[in-house]
């Protein structure tokens, strides 16, 4: 049969004539036409048979027949691993080349804005992990209310993993009427009854008997003790038969030291497993398909669903719990009708894991007795309390994980400390008053000394307040007052007045017998002349012992300025002398001259 015949439109042929498909494989015969048709289906064979292709083509088939212009999600594609996502997008991807459709993948281990702004431009096809979709679901970034066909991929693998509680919880996100796809290697019970209460009237693919392996596998098994199985790996891979080799480890600390031990070797390899990130698994998994790494040590993490074209070898260096997961280990290899082999290490404490997994296979897998590192050690490592063996990798893998939360918690202390010693220093810096600059000594300047008496008379506290001016002769003035107060810088008005000093000035000392004969007679009737009523009986003055001009007060203790009675300063001015507008020489005609 052809791919012709099972009802493919020609640009998903022309797609996987370019892909190098030529004829279906058995499930994918069994299982394209009634998905085709809409028809729930359960498929069920060994890995590596095309059963991506069996789910694929007919989605993108169906959802291209009838588009959409706003691009809603239409199907989903749920998978275990972000390997797995990223492999069967890609297969998605090259067998829709020719169609209008848009897919993406999502999963967990990355940033999610990239991820969020492709969902934002419309997406027709999603395939997603669990975790990442549960997110972006409760962020509403993705509505599957039109969503019209799931699959469940690697069920099975699911329920390993522990996400069948996910599973059941994204199951209730989704329309009650859609198309569903369930594909898995194996069938345990659990899966068999969740499919049987999800499943409407399916179509049931069963290829091969549950869980047998290829035959086209060469299939073989070495004795050797545990602490030489590095030594014998490392010489297998180094022959000329072995052109690249997936190596599988129970522990991923067994990972590292295996890749690290190969790489101490000379062979090029690289470690993928949980602990990893999604940048640094992609990376190891891009150099081992373009042949830069030629031995790739993982965790069972890629036991499911990698697709490595043209994959020689298998070897599992520890042999699993679980006798299924020897199946996916070795279906690795002789992938598409291709030949590989497949190489088990067994030492004394793993003879209970060969017996479940040759019961499984329903023959023993053949001894391989001519090698360099037989086995010496017969006996069984003791057990503990519970009846399980002591594992010698298990306790190095706890201490190496003691070991290394140790060191991150004493960077953690370390970085914690150091920290609050920075704030304590910023914290006594701040306190800290900072050293005064160092300046030039300056001469120090005399202070003018505090409670420096005021002037005797008007006179002087004019003189003494007024700007400094060009020295100049001073003239000689006949009388007490200047003979043209028009041209002189010092005229005291009212506002003068008010600005003086308020503190009391003592008296001019009276004229002599001599000045007042002397005086020209209107002065002395200007001086006779009554004074007005509110000046009619002044408050008697107070006696001032005459001083001479020339001779200085003695000095006297600081007293305070406010101490005793303050007489007004209108007052006290009135009592000595006239107002300046009542003097002659300000009723002078301007015009006039001094002549």
């Amino acid at each position: 049969m052809t791919f012709q015949e099972l009802g493919l439109n020609a640009p998903i042929l022309k797609a996987l004539a370019e892909q190098g498909y030529e004829r279906p494989s058995p499930i994918q015969e069994k299982a394209i036409p009634p998905a085709l048709t809409g028809r729930d289906v359960l498929g069920c064979a060994q890995t590596g048979t095309g059963k991506t292709c069996a789910f694929a083509s007919p989605i993108l088939q169906r959802l291209a027949a009838e588009q959409v212009k706003d691009r809603p999600i239409r199907a989903l594609i749920l998978t275990p691993t972000r390997e797995l996502a990223l492999q069967i997008q890609e297969s998605f991807e090259a067998y829709g080349k020719y169609l209008p459709l848009r897919s993406a993948v999502i999963f967990g281990g990355v940033g999610q804005n990239p991820q969020v702004e492709q969902l934002k431009k419309g997406v027709d096809i999603l395939v997603a992990t669990p975790g990442r979709l549960g997110d972006l679901y409760n962020q509403k970034f993705v509505d599957l209310t039109r969503l019209e066909i799931f699959v469940l991929d690697e069920a099975d693998r699911m329920l390993d993993m522990g996400f069948i509680h996910d599973v059941r919880r994204i199951l209730g996100w989704l329309p009650k009427k859609k198309q569903t796809l369930f594909f898995s290697a194996t069938m345990p019970p659990e899966v068999q009854g969740l499919v049987d209460s999800l499943l409407v009237n399916p179509v049931k693919v069963a290829v091969n008997p549950v869980s047998s392996p290829v035959e086209v596998i060469d299939q073989k098994l070495y004795w050797v003790d545990r602490v030489n199985k590095t030594k014998l790996l490392a010489s297998l891979i180094q022959q000329p038969e072995v052109k690249n080799a997936l190596v599988f480890t129970r522990t991923k600390h067994g990972a590292n030291k295996v890749a690290g031990d190969l790489t101490k070797a000379g062979i090029s390899a690289a470690a993928i497993h949980g602990n990893k990130s999604q940048t640094a698994r992609q990376q190891a998994l891009a150099d081992f398909k373009n042949g830069v790494v030629k031995a790739l040590v993982a965790t069972d993490i890629a036991a499911r669903g990698l697709d490595i074209e043209e994959l020689s070898h298998v070897f599992n260096y520890n042999l699993p719990d679980v006798p299924e997961t020897y199946v996916h280990r070795i279906g690795r290899t002789g992938r598409a009708g291709h030949g590989g082999t497949a190489i088990s290490f067994c030492d004394v404490n793993e003879k209970d894991e060969l017996k479940g997994i040759e019961k499984l296979l329903g023959r023993a897998i053949p001894v391989v007795a001519d090698h360099p590192w037989p086995m010496e050690v017969l006996e069984p490592l003791p057990k503990d309390k519970k009846g399980r063996t002591v594992n010698p990798e298990d306790a190095e893998a706890r201490a190496a994980a003691k070991e290394k939360r140790r060191a991150r918690d004493a960077a953690n202390t370390a970085a914690a400390e150091a920290k609050k010693a920075a704030k304590a220093a910023q914290k006594t810096e701040l306190s800290t008053p900072a050293p005064a600059p160092v300046e030039k000594v300056q001469p120090e300047k005399k202070k003018p000394k505090r409670g420096v008496r005021n002037s005797k008379t008007l006179e002087q506290a004019l003189t003494a307040t007024a700007p400094a001016r060009p020295s100049a002769p001073e003239p000689e003035y006949t009388d007490f007052y200047k003979p043209n107060p028009l041209a002189s810088d010092t005229i005291m008005d009212a506002t003068a007045r008010l600005l003086a000093p308020r503190r009391p000035l003592r008296q001019p000392p009276r004229p002599t017998p001599a000045e007042a004969a002397t005086a020209p007679a209107e002065k002395k009737k200007r001086r006779r002349k009554k004074k007005p009523a509110a000046q009619a009986a002044p408050a008697a003055p107070v006696a001032v012992k005459e001083e001479p001009v020339s001779k200085p007060a003695p000095k006297q203790k600081k007293e305070r300025r406010d101490r005793g009675p303050r007489r007004p300063m209108e007052h006290a001015l009135r009592s000595r002398q006239k107002d300046s507008t009542e003097q002659p020489s300000l009723m002078k005609p301007y015009y006039l001259s001094d002549d």
